[in-house]
C-alpha cells in the first residue's frame, strides 16, 4: 500500500506553497503530479522542479500512469499527491489509488464557475466530482495553507 501524506487539488500544481509549507508539513519526500498534460511538457516539469524543496524528489506521470504504478511505491516514499482539478483526482480514486482525503487548495475562478470559498471556484462538474468522492467514503478539506483553519466543505455544494 502506497504511503500517501497528502493529496491536494490545486491548479498551480507544484509552486511556493506546496513546496514550502504542505510538503513540510506533512513530511513529503515524493512530490507527484498527476496531471496528463504537465506528464508531457518537460518546461513546465523544470518550472515546477525549481519550486520544489530539495529533500523531495518530483514526478509528473498521466493519470492512468499513476493508477498503474502507485502500488509499486516504495514504503520509503511518502507520497504528496498534486492535481489540477477534483475530476483527475476522482479517476484516481475510481482507478484503485488508495486516496482517503482531499485537499482542496485552489481552484481558480473561470468563466462558467462560481467562488465559493477563499480560494476556490467551482462548475457544476467540480461539484459533481466531489458528492462522488464522498459518496466513496473520501474526506474533502478546504484549506489553502496548513496554517489556516479549514473552511466549511458545504461551500462546495452551494
Amino acid at each position: 500500500m502506497p504511503n500517501i501524506v497528502l493529496t491536494r487539488i490545486d491548479n498551480r500544481l507544484i509552486h511556493g506553497q506546496v513546496a514550502t509549507q504542505w510538503a513540510g508539513v506533512v513530511g513529503a519526500n515524493l512530490l507527484l503530479v498527476a496531471n496528463d498534460a504537465v506528464a508531457g511538457d518537460e518546461f513546465r516539469q523544470g518550472l515546477m522542479n525549481m519550486a520544489a524543496p530539495a529533500y523531495a524528489q518530483t514526478r509528473y506521470f498521466t493519470i492512468q500512469k499513476t493508477i498503474d504504478i502507485i502500488d509499486k511505491a516504495s514504503d520509503a516514499q511518502k507520497i504528496a499527491i498534486i492535481c489540477e482539478t477534483p475530476q483527475d483526482v476522482l479517476k484516481l480514486i475510481e482507478g484503485g489509488v488508495p486516496i482517503k482525503k482531499v485537499n482542496i487548495g485552489n481552484m481558480h475562478m473561470a468563466e462558467g464557475k462560481r467562488q465559493v470559498a477563499t480560494t476556490v471556484a467551482v462548475d457544476d462538474s467540480d461539484v459533481a466530482a466531489f458528492k462522488r468522492m464522498q459518496e466513496l467514503g473520501v474526506e474533502l478539506e478546504i484549506k489553502r495553507v496548513p496554517d489556516t483553519s479549514a473552511e466549511d466543505v458545504k461551500k462546495l455544494f452551494k
